[in-house]
């Protein structure tokens, strides 16, 4: 037999009795040498004959003693950071903090299978977390391998033999036409009234409301541009990042609304005036009483929690309800899904569909007339 090539494969065995087949491959860093071992020759010989085709297709794994804590710190700062939005960053950072590194950290990126991802998942259930907060594990930890193997570090996705936890659908909690109608003359007179009217009428994210500007307004053509949200984030404090879904969108404004937002800019011109050089000017529609941005929670907690009092209404409505409200009162008069999609802003017409399937009864009811008015 011919002496084998240069990184071709050696086989010996060591004192411990247990056989040992050495080979080189190629890495970002240079050659490195990889050991495999064998009980007997011909065991050791089967692994090096894999290894080396695995090698000579270019499928050469090398997460080493990468450990699960070192790989995902590195996944953090190298794959998601500043690819995302900066709360969802900070989302799959504190998953990564509190979930994963704890239970898994510790073990080495190749060593990681399917049985430890659905002992976790199973865990955490176990533990009391809600469905929900469990498939986001999932979905953090499936990402982070996912980027594993496009990398060369490991040759498959082990969180994908496993069947993550459903999540429970959110409910969704509009009001009546009637509750929404008082809302809306309690809030009159009210500073943030216009925030109130176009949220309803509109269907705008609070994010959206808070980072609208007056540049995005046009009250003479009776629209506005959605084109930036308020986040508030724990490194950076409040900053305008890209709507959902990075796509901005352009709204029609109900005569109401263009009514309430003229008295509004009316009221804030007149606070620009009252507080003089302490006025910030950022340009927003709906900010606090010296200019700044205005946060989600003071909103809540000083105007919309108190509204809700006035208008005889529960208080565990909360801002976002406006928007499903927006939403229902639309389907439930029959308006096109697909222009419901694009008010709201969802990336596919599936998630308005679902997530207000309690209104398409009725429009079932109303289409099957329509067809026997059709055919009669």
């Amino acid at each position: 037999m011919g002496k084998r090539g240069n990184g071709e494969g050696s086989i010996t065995r060591r004192k411990d009795g247990l056989y040992m087949a050495r080979y080189s491959v190629q890495t970002a860093s240079g050659s490195k040498r990889k050991a495999i071992y064998g009980k007997t020759r011909k065991d050791a010989a089967e692994k090096l004959a894999e290894a080396l085709a695995s090698r000579d297709k270019g499928l050469i794994f090398d997460a080493g003693t990468l450990t699960v804590s070192a790989y995902l710190d590195r996944w953090l700062n190298d794959s998601v950071r500043d690819t995302v939005r900066q709360r969802t960053w900070e989302r799959y950072e504190q998953i990564v903090r509190v979930h994963l590194k704890p239970a898994l950290g510790r073990m080495k990126l190749k060593n990681l299978t399917t049985t430890h991802a659905r002992a976790l998942y199973r865990d955490k259930l176990y533990a009391g977390l809600a469905s929900r907060t469990v498939n986001y594990i999932h979905i953090t930890l499936s990402k982070a391998l996912k980027d594993a193997v496009a990398d060369g570090l490991i040759p498959r996705n082990v969180t994908e033999g496993v069947k993550a936890p459903r999540p429970k659908k959110k409910e969704v909690n509009p009001l009546t036409a009637e509750q929404a109608q008082c809302l809306l003359e309690a809030a009159h007179g009210e500073r943030f009234e216009a925030l109130y009217v176009v949220a309803l009428t509109a269907g705008l994210r609070e994010g959206e409301l808070l980072g609208l500007k007056w540049e995005d307004v046009d009250l003479e053509g009776g629209k506005l541009s959605v084109r930036r949200t308020l986040s508030e984030t724990k490194e950076r404090g409040h900053i305008f990042e890209p709507p959902k879904n990075g796509k901005g969108r352009n709204v029609k404004l109900s005569a109401r609304a263009i009514g309430a937002l003229k008295r509004h800019r009316a009221v804030q011109n007149a606070e620009r005036l009252h507080v003089g050089t302490l006025w910030q000017d950022n340009g927003l529609v709906f900010s606090s009483q010296r200019g700044t941005t205005m946060s989600a929670k003071n909103l809540t907690a000083r105007s919309f929690k108190p509204l809700l009092e006035r208008a005889g209404l529960p208080r565990s409505v909360r801002l976002h309800d406006l928007r499903h409200t927006c939403a229902t009162l639309l389907l439930g008069k029959s308006v096109h899904p697909k222009i419901v999609q694009e008010l709201l802003g969802h990336a596919a017409i599936a998630i308005t569909l679902d997530t207000y399937s309690h209104v398409l009864p009725n429009m079932q009811s109303e289409a099957v007339a329509a067809m026997e008015s059709a055919l009669s």
